[in-house]
């Protein structure tokens, strides 16, 4: 039991003879044990020194090793859900001395990549897709004549999910040759909760009494066998074997401990999913900001106390959207729903229909897996539901997989939706109660981590519908700023003497601002921490041409592209986001039309 994280490189002579996982298969069963320890502490050594994900890699390190050992990866097919857990399987994938640049611009990315190694057969970062790539892949198997193996590794947390159903409810009628292994942890990020949890839960105590989880995946025609201990290789090897060797669609039930092996991660596993880098002690800590996302807590209890038609809607991000101290103030009102994003929108559209007021809480990247839900549940029906979209525009190390780069051109579209992009923390939580006192399906997008740093007035004030807010009066150009880029903006335009608004609001435009700004400069400049493709630069265009204004326009924003993991400010300066960049491009556009 590992009780601190190794600050230097151990020694794993064993992990270090496995090249690949051709080289583990050669393993004498006997030494599974101790290549288990090694790889274990290579983890923690190697997570303490790039940060990263980190309880659920801990817990399938057994099964990680199992799984290559008997399988021919990567012929035979092994997809992880989510993609959390897949730091142990990078290691033994010829990819342990690259493991000191994970999420690291340039080096291995966080959660399994197609075009980083043929060992990765699916890209992963989102939840519960893994049952149906793997079987997707067993069907091409069967059809080509192929007799590889597929394997889909899922927790718990991501059978929560419908679409986990959905491929379960096929997979029976392809007779295809999948083999599902659940990894029960009882956790997703945070504990589990909904009827399949307990459902598990209470099976797992009960076997003596003849009671397994059995009856509910034969129902659905697969195979089912276990629980086996996850950390027992004398247990987890035969039962793994006969599975994958078995025709048709098998269940395989691994109980596993999240942060297995590490004594604070067992203890916390919750508060050590995922771990920062260890800095040098003698490096003097940053002062601590707010982040955005405690705004919105605050915001939340804030306006709960006095509105009792509020409830909080979250799809199993509690502690990532920050409604930590909402579930506890308020219990009754908070609704957890598990990892069921378009369950948690059609939910919020039911309570809407009877004069409550959902706020549902979740990331931009998660949205887009319920954009049906809000069209035809939500915004057609012109419902009272408020959005709080955390995670929007550029998240840094957890790459393009979490970015939320799309939410504005998905939400501008649709008629009668407020859409709204609070600059700093105090617009944040003016904006939200903007949004909640309108009447009707808003939106409020807001970045991942710490803004400016300042004081929050917690009073609820309301800002005008569509009214932006000049800042500086300039020449020659007007920088109209969407969101919080605002600092970078505010650098630029004292450098190039330019007239700076912010916009506020993407839906509605402040046509009359734009309109002034467009009679009385050169060039017109949005600015963005979204898609330019379709994004506030887009409606700003747009309103230009239907009002048939000719001033030019400069759109800076996310380019055309895949951003890859990085920090967030070496992706701003890529994208050319940055002051240096964001001058550079003004620049230019001016001199060609001077």
């Amino acid at each position: 039991m590992f009780r601190e994280i190794p600050t230097s490189r151990p020694q794993t002579p064993l992990l270090d003879a496995i090249t690949d996982p051709a080289a583990l298969s050669q393993l004498p069963q006997s030494d599974l044990a101790q290549l288990a320890q090694e790889l274990r502490a290579y983890l923690l050594y190697s997570v303490g020194q790039t940060g990263g994900h980190f309880g659920a890699g801990l817990g399938v390190i057994e099964l990680t090793i199992a799984l290559h050992y008997l399988l021919d990866t990567p012929n035979d097919h092994l997809v992880w859900d989510v993609g959390h857990q897949c730091y142990p399987h990078k290691i033994l994938t010829e990819r342990q001395l690259q493991m000191l640049s994970i999420r690291q611009k340039g080096g291995l990315a966080p959660f399994p990549k197609r075009a980083e190694s043929p060992y990765d057969d699916f890209g992963t970062g989102h939840s519960s897709t893994s049952i149906s790539a793997a079987l997707g892949m067993a069907v091409a198997d069967k059809l080509r004549g192929d007799n590889h193996k597929s394997v889909a590794v899922i927790g718990d947390g991501a059978m929560t999910a419908g679409m986990a159903f959905e491929a379960l409810n096929h997979a029976a009628h392809t007779d295809a040759n999948l083999l599902v292994v659940l990894n029960d942890n009882e956790m997703s990020i945070s504990h589990n909760i909904g009827g399949l949890a307990s459902y598990l839960s209470k099976n797992l105590t009960s076997r003596s009494e003849g009671e397994t989880t059995a009856a509910l995946f034969e129902a659905l025609d697969f195979q089912y066998s276990g629980p086996v201990d996850g950390h027992n290789f004398d247990e987890l090897l035969p039962a793994l074997d006969a599975a994958l060797n078995r025709p048709g669609p098998q269940f395989l039930h691994v109980v596993t401990r999240k942060g297995k092996g590490f004594e604070p991660a067992e203890a916390d596993p919750v508060g050590y999913h995922a771990l920062t880098k260890i800095e040098p002690k003698h490096k003097p800590a940053a002062p601590k900001r707010e982040k955005y996302c405690n705004i919105f807590g605050h915001w939340l209890c804030d306006m709960a106390r006095d509105e009792e038609e509020l409830v909080g809607i979250t799809p199993a991000m509690r502690e990532g959207s920050d409604l930590i101290a909402f579930s506890e103030k308020y219990p009754d009102r908070y609704f957890d729903v598990a990892i069921a994003e378009q369950h948690a929108v059609t939910l919020a559209a039911g309570m809407a229909c009877r004069e409550m007021k959902p706020v549902v809480a979740i990331y931009s990247t998660f949205l887009q897996r319920a954009y049906d839900q809000l069209v035809h549940d939500v915004v057609i029906q012109d419902l009272d539901v408020l959005f709080a979209i955390d995670r929007a525009g550029l998240v840094g190390e957890d790459g393009s997989t979490h970015a939320g780069c799309f939410d504005v051109s998905m939400l501008r579209c649709l008629p009668g939706m407020v859409v709204m992009t609070p600059s700093d923390e105090q617009e944040l939580y003016d904006l939200l109660t903007t949004g909640y006192l309108y009447p009707g399906p808003a939106a409020v997008r807001y970045p991942r981590g710490s803004g400016s740093g300042i004081m929050v007035e917690r009073r609820p004030r309301k800002i005008n519908l569509g009214r932006s807010k000049a800042l500086r009066r300039g020449e020659s150009a007007a920088l109209l700023n969407f969101g919080p880029l605002l600092p970078a903006a505010k650098e630029v335009a004292e450098r190039l003497n330019l007239t700076l608004v912010d916009m506020r609001f993407v839906k509605p435009l402040d046509s009359e601002m734009i309109d002034t700004l467009a009679e009385e400069h050169q060039l017109l400049v949005t600015l963005e921490d979204h898609s330019i493709q379709g994004g506030a630069g887009s409606a700003v265009s747009e309103y230009l041409h239907q009002a048939g204004l000719a001033t030019p326009l400069l759109k800076l924003g996310i380019p055309d592209r895949w951003i890859e993991h990085a920090t967030r400010q070496e992706q701003l300066t890529e994208c050319g986001l940055d002051a240096d960049g964001i001058a550079q491009a003004i620049g230019e556009r001016l001199a060609q039309l001077a």
